[in-house]
Parts: structure tokens; C-alpha cells; sequence
């Protein structure tokens, strides 16, 4: 089994434990999987991908999100500025679409709110939104790699981020939206930073 098999089976195996009963293993797995499409994409919410909605964005969306990359980047640096920006944007797009627009920075206390997601939501979304980036060609000096989940404990649980790794220097990033309203620009930080615990100073979320 090659290493790469491993570690998605790892971080899968970390993820449904941090789900519990509220996701059905085979929607998971179609979910990680998937090749997302304008005309086509299943995005997660309501906790744990308890539930699923299929929606797509319109060419007037999208250009919304390509304006963001003109001019292309120059370098992985760029390229990380504009993929957070990116996904803050394709978030909100999608939360108009399927009514998560409202959704709250952080998961605990946030139950009066409606179309809420947790940060198993949001790392399958971004990587979603992520592949969509890289299949349109915006995105040149990273790949995606699979979810990540961390042992550093936000009031009992486990937290899970969406990964890239910068092609020419195979440093990971961290891309999690996790930490801020619907809407605003993703966190990227090296991996490694993101897996000791960082949660960023004006994030609303509780240390």
C-alpha cells in the first residue's frame, strides 16, 4: 500500500471518528472523490456532512472567481493569497446557492444560527472548491492533497483542515476556513504550524 493510500486512509479513519453516526460512510467517501464541476458539485453542511446538497455555480459565479487570479500569479506565494480569497468567494457563492451563507466562524455555540458547518464541512468543501481551481488551470503551483486532522482538541474534538502542497518545494499548506465567518478569505499556514495547534489572533474562535 503506498504511503499516499495510507495517509488518506488515516485522515478518513480520523474523520469518521470526529463524525460519529451523522455521515454515511459511502457519501464520504463519494464526496473526497469526487470531480467537481460548474454544472455539478455536492457540498457538505448541518455537521459532520450530515447533510448534502447539489448545486452548482453559474459562468457569471465563476467569473467572480477567475477575475481573482488576473493576473495570474507569479510565484506559489501569489498563488497561496489568491486561492484564499478564492475560497472565501466560492463560499459565499455556494452559501446564497443551498442557504449557508450564515454560517458562523467556529462550531461551538453557533446551534441558534441556521446553516451552520463544522470543520469536517468545510475541509471537503475546500478541497471541492480547491479541485475546482486546479481542473480550470487557476491554480499552477500547488496540488491537493487530502484532508488533515490534527489531535489538538477544540472543546473535546478533533479539528480537520484541507491540504496543498507547493509543487517545486513539496512544503505543505494548510487551507482552512474554518476559522472565520462565511465569506472571508480561507487561513493558509505551513502545515506544520496549522498541525501544533494555530489558531489565527482575531479568529473569533475560542483557544
Amino acid at each position: 500500500m503506498s504511503s499516499q493510500i495510507v495517509q488518506w486512509c488515516c485522515s478518513l479513519y480520523c474523520l469518521v471518528l470526529a463524525l460519529g453516526a451523522h455521515a454515511d460512510m459511502a457519501d464520504i467517501n463519494r464526496i473526497f472523490r469526487q470531480s467537481p464541476s460548474l454544472d455539478r458539485m455536492e457540498i457538505c453542511h448541518g455537521g459532520g456532512c450530515a447533510k448534502l446538497s447539489l448545486t452548482q455555480l453559474s459562468q457569471a459565479e465563476w467569473d467572480q472567481i477567475t477575475y481573482l487570479f488576473s493576473p495570474m500569479p507569479e510565484d506559489a506565494l501569489q498563488e497561496r493569497l489568491m486561492i484564499a480569497r478564492a475560497v472565501g468567494k466560492l463560499e459565499s457563492l455556494i452559501g446564497v446557492n443551498i442557504g449557508t451563507a450564515g454560517d458562523k466562524a467556529g462550531t461551538f455555540n453557533n446551534a441558534k444560527f441556521p446553516g451552520q458547518l463544522d470543520c469536517n464541512d468545510e475541509s471537503i468543501n475546500t478541497t471541492t472548491y480547491l479541485r475546482l481551481l486546479v481542473q480550470a488551470g487557476l491554480v499552477r503551483h500547488h496540488a491537493v492533497e487530502d484532508t488533515r486532522t490534527r489531535h489538538f482538541f477544540f472543546s473535546g474534538w478533533p479539528h480537520t483542515t484541507a491540504v496543498i502542497r507547493q509543487t517545486d518545494t513539496g512544503q505543505r499548506y494548510a487551507v482552512d476556513s474554518w476559522f472565520y465567518d462565511n465569506g472571508q478569505p480561507a487561513t493558509i499556514i505551513p502545515f506544520e504550524v496549522w498541525k501544533d495547534g494555530y489558531v489565527p489572533e482575531d479568529s473569533p474562535v475560542p483557544r
